[in-house]
């Protein structure tokens, strides 16, 4: 590895930074990514496309009050640079964007930071986003950072051990390559460059990850043996915790870092500034590792390689070398370890430790609001064996100790349909229509990730809507993951009313009975409960219209989680054969409708029902 000094050239248009490893040129002063230079090839990013499209931070903004989760798309093009560090062992450079009420960007000033260290092979990226309390009110859908690499070299996508492959060219998704299916990020490749990849589908959403598993994906290139892969080493900075669901790579080929998107989460994942609301944050810093290898019989290894890096990434965060006083190294952090148990008397007379629990710092709200939360930082870890955790580098000092828990509960578990893990994962997930195959997930544990699955629902039950018999079916072959519509013979959709059949062989009339549902995603559904009379007007409870998460289009298995606690008076229930009747109502589109997360019956406080 060279030990060259880390050099800056500064030239009219353009700065480069070289520590002989590889040389980074950026544009000047609009730190835009023009060209990266590592092991031979001269630019790893797509020569065919104008610099201004090859490696940019970009976000996408609308006005206060507006509705959705689009608006006005933005390639952040600074309009000053500024060398901020420059010695042997590191350059750190800054291109900033102030807004003034003269121009029409968005509402905030922007500093776009870019560090090369010595003997590092790669670089790191970080901003400071701030909106002052005076200026105006907006939204913000999304933010993140681009790479468009050279579709000539690099054709092998890696995101996860079992969820790599070779990908289908730019050019295959063309019009007179492909088939646009229902929704526009979806194709069917009729007529690929490469015969291999002829009859299947295509789509970017097929490739998101949770943010937990988000750390390092990319790409390789075979000849010469080259890797480009973007590591994540915290998700402090990142919206709606750990399990939210966001963009990884996709065909391109684009390697995203995603901060903050509306993906699987809808509009309640638009960050909503208010009027005479402050708020700064800082996106990143996130790493660009380059590796290779001589031989290209062992281009595969770089995929191990990368996540070895990714670990030595993340065991060094908070990093010690950016410069701005916004981003706090360790010793200006504070640290909070504890224990979590939970207490619940229906399942343990003591406390039952929490074993791999999430445990999580995030803005003050409601329970559950972190799931939400866009403008803050998060900090999450998972419990111990004995449900011990510890967060380090916590952005403030706090200081928790021992909690307990106690789950929501009126009474006794009478039965009990899915895992409470808020996904869906565990339910029925069918085989895909064989004319929407992605190759990869055959035979896949994440077979939901296929195309077209929400139509198979109607394949099964082409008539008569599911039904689940307590004590008979089994949750994993019997319960479709979404309750979806069904599409009538006039093209119209209709809404579907799922039963759950279950027996009692005593009731107490004078006391009500609690149904736990909760919910794993919903888009524009109204889930509607009623108890042994399908046909009464009104129900028992309705949700109202909720969700906009659209995870069932994108191929998702969760998206925001809901949690209902319906009372059943004792008087509707009968001894015997009870059931309960879903109703999924909302029916205008194919895609319309929820995921179970988990579903419980229980019985009154102080009762002994079977």
């Amino acid at each position: 590895m060279s030990s060259q000094a880390v050099k800056l050239h500064i030239q009219d248009h353009h700065v480069i930074l070289d520590n002989g490893i590889l040389q980074v040129t950026l544009s000047k002063p609009g730190g835009i990514i023009t060209r990266i230079q590592y092991n031979g090839i001269d630019n790893l990013l797509e020569i065919q496309n104008k610099e201004s499209d090859r490696g940019y931070w970009d976000l996408v903004w609308s006005e206060a009050g507006s509705v959705g989760t689009t608006g006005t798309f933005d390639v952040i093009k600074g309009t000053k640079f500024t060398v901020i560090v420059e010695s042997e062992e590191q350059v750190e450079i800054s291109f900033t964007r102030n807004w003034n009420h003269k121009n029409k960007h968005v509402p905030l000033n922007i500093d776009k930071r870019f560090i090369m260290l010595r003997n590092s092979s790669g670089f790191y990226s970080y901003a400071i986003y701030e909106h002052l309390k005076e200026w105006p009110p907006f939204n913000l859908p999304q933010t993140r950072i681009t790479f468009k690499l050279r579709k000539d070299k690099f054709q092998y996508m890696a995101i996860a051990d079992n969820r790599q492959r070779n990908m289908p060219l730019p050019d295959d998704r063309l019009p007179h390559r492909s088939e646009v299916l229902d929704f526009p990020e979806a194709v069917l490749l009729v007529n690929p460059i490469e015969p291999e990849f002829k009859g299947e589908v295509d789509d970017k959403y097929q490739y998101s990850s949770k943010n937990q598993n988000l750390q390092v994906h990319g790409w390789i290139c075979m000849d010469p043996p080259v890797g480009f892969w973007q590591i994540t080493p915290s998700n402090e900075f990142r919206s709606g915790g750990p399990l939210k669901q966001n963009l990884s790579s996709h065909v391109g080929p684009t390697c995203l870092a995603m901060f903050l998107s509306a993906h699987y989460s809808g509009e309640d994942l638009v960050l909503k500034l208010k009027p005479d609301e402050p708020w700064k944050k800082v996106f990143g810093p996130i790493f660009i590792y380059l590796n290779s290898t001589p031989e290209a019989i062992d281009s595969l290894s770089l995929w191990e390689d990368a996540k070895k890096q990714m670990v030595t990434e993340v065991q060094t965060w908070p990093y010690k070398f950016p410069a701005s006083t916004d981003f706090p190294p360790s010793h200006e952090r504070g640290n909070l370890s504890g224990r979590i148990q939970v207490q619940d008397r229906y399942l343990s007379d003591t406390y039952i430790l929490a074993k791999g629990a999430y445990v999580g710092l995030a803005p003050p709200g409601d329970p559950g609001s972190w799931q939400r939360d866009c403008k803050g930082y998060q900090f999450w870890t998972r419990a111990d064996e004995n449900g011990y955790y510890t967060i380090n580098d916590i952005r403030c000092n706090i200081d928790i100790g021992d909690t307990v828990y106690k789950p929501p509960r009126s009474g006794p578990t009478l039965w009990e349909i899915g895992i409470p893990d808020r996904s869906a994962a565990e339910f029925y997930v069918p085989d895909p229509n064989p004319k929407y195959i992605n190759k990869l997930y055959v035979n896949h544990p994440d077979r939901f990730r296929q195309y077209g699955l929400w139509e198979r629902y109607e394949d099964l039950y082409p008539e008569e809507d599911l039904v689940y018999t307590v004590g008979v079916s089994d949750y994993t072959k019997d319960w479709f993951f979404a309750h979806v519509t069904r599409k009538q013979v006039d093209g119209k959709y209709q809404g579907t009313t799922w039963k759950i059949k279950f027996q009692l062989d005593h009731v107490n009339q004078t006391k009500p009975y609690t149904l736990r549902i909760a919910l794993a995603t919903a888009n524009v559904a109204e889930l509607q409960i009623r108890v042994n009379d399908s046909k009464t007007d009104s129900p028992l409870f309705t949700t109202g219209v909720i969700g906009k998460d659209n995870t069932i289009a994108r191929h998702g298995i969760h998206g925001l989680y809901w949690l209902y606690s319906i009372d059943i008076p004792g008087t509707l229930l009968l001894e015997g054969v009870n059931t309960v009747f879903l109703t999924q109502a909302m029916s205008s589109s194919p895609v319309q409708g929820l995921m179970y997360d988990y579903i419980r019956l229980e019985g009154p406080s102080s009762s002994t029902s079977t």
